[in-house]
């Protein structure tokens, strides 16, 4: 047998397989399904960018360089000055990606020291990706909770002079997956100076900028000021509805920009030449991006209406892509999930982000419009004023065919 290492071999199954499978299990006997379980954008991208794409297949490919295609890095740099009012050097400061998750993951191990007690801050409940990296990459993760009642703010003050002294890495995600709350500039620049202060890094996952409801758009780490200790990472897959093209960059303290273009070499990560051009149209267009988000809002709309006239509770939800929906009634929410389930809406229990996701599920807004509004009215059927009396008469009728002979 081989032997992994202790790190591969603690590695637990990824929760949202287990959505997969139960879906399969549904689909498999012909059951209907609406799937709010997964936020992976269904819409189309944008022509234009599949088109950038097609056009940059080349008779030769070669192997993409790990700083990425200079205009990449320019259309990126371009973006954040538009979009952030930020001037960014796009050859010091900012690096292409493999998508997002894949320095989610891994930049821990840029930063931390196996077998020295380095920690790692994650907020919780949360996207699990910066705590499964810290952990194989040998760190101790303290969990920083996100209470209702803070508007889901972890509470940096709290943090004692012991943890700061051993932390290393600070993650923040805001516009929040899965609460869709969204942190103002005045936190963040807190959160800057107080990583700042204990020698920390403050690493800002910000997929869901470009995705808001309710007040303005949202800001970002790198509105701060002073960048030292700052990254922000970005992707195309949300704003632009390109997660099967794995495209996103990292930007801010140049330290850890240069630490990256010297490691990455090694590591392979760099987007296929094709998809770095797609990436520099979809960074240099606006129009779809304000498409997606107003698509989002009216899909937003239809549930929220739906769940508010079951009288069941969303909180947060500001921003982003998903409804945080209290599980009435107090029960477990793997509880509620399998009996939405039952109902032909799948969703992610609260639970799947770790304990202080429970009492909550999340609802990612992908489905079409149409399925939005098929939803609704599953839900109003299994959970309407009605919806109890209809299951008492079906299970009286269930005990009634029991009492019957057989023909």
């Amino acid at each position: 047998m081989v032997r992994l290492s202790r790190a591969a071999s603690s590695v637990e199954p990824y929760p949202f397989e287990e959505l997969d499978r139960r879906k399969a299990e549904r689909l498999g006997v012909g059951a209907e399904l609406i799937d709010f379980g997964v936020g992976d954008p269904r819409g189309e991208t944008a022509p234009f960018i599949r088109r950038a794409l097609a056009d940059a297949i080349a008779p030769v490919s070669s192997y993409p360089r790990a700083a990425g295609l200079p205009e990449l890095r320019g259309a990126i740099a371009a973006w954040i000055a538009r979009r952030f009012e930020v001037s960014l050097d796009p050859e010091l400061d900012v690096l292409p990606l493999l998508g997002s998750k894949e320095l989610i993951f891994s930049l821990a191990s840029l930063l931390v020291d196996p077998g020295v007690d380095d920690l790692v801050l994650v907020t919780a409940p949360g996207y699990g990706v910066p705590e499964r990296g810290a952990r194989y990459a040998g760190a101790e993760v303290t969990r920083l909770p996100l209470a209702e009642s803070d508007g889901f703010l972890p509470d940096l003050d709290a943090i004692d002079a012991d943890t700061w002294s051993r932390a290393r890495l600070l993650w923040l995600n805001y516009p929040n997956n899965p609460t869709g709350a969204v942190a103002p500039l005045s936190f963040l620049r807190h959160a800057a100076e107080r990583c700042r202060e204990h020698d920390v890094v403050l690493a800002a996952d910000e997929a869901y900028t470009e995705l808001w409801f309710e007040g303005g758009p949202p800001a970002s780490a790198l509105q701060t000021g002073e960048l030292s200790n700052v990254v922000a990472i970005n992707t195309l897959s949300k704003r632009s509805s390109m997660t099967g093209y794995r495209s996103g960059f990292v930007a801010g303290d140049r330290t850890v920009i240069d630490a990256l273009k010297r490691l990455r070499p090694a590591t392979g990560v760099t987007p296929q030449e094709l998809v770095q051009r797609a990436s520099i149209a979809a960074w240099s267009d606006e129009d779809h991006v304000v498409a997606n988000r107003a698509s989002y809002a009216e899909k937003r709309g239809v549930l929220a209406a739906a769940l508010d006239e079951l009288g069941i509770r969303v909180a947060g939800s500001m921003a982003g892509m998903y409804l945080w929906v209290e599980v009435p009634g107090g029960r477990p929410s793997l509880d509620w999930t399998l009996e939405l389930l039952d109902a032909g809406v799948m969703v992610a229990p609260g639970s799947f982000f770790g304990p202080e996701g429970e009492g909550f599920v999340r609802m990612a807004l992908v489905p079409s419009l149409d399925d939005h509004l098929r939803a609704a009215d599953l839900l109003r059927d299994a959970l309407g004023p009605n919806a109890a009396a209809a299951r008492t008469d079906r299970s009286r009728a269930g005990q009634d065919s029991n009492l019957r002979p057989a023909d």
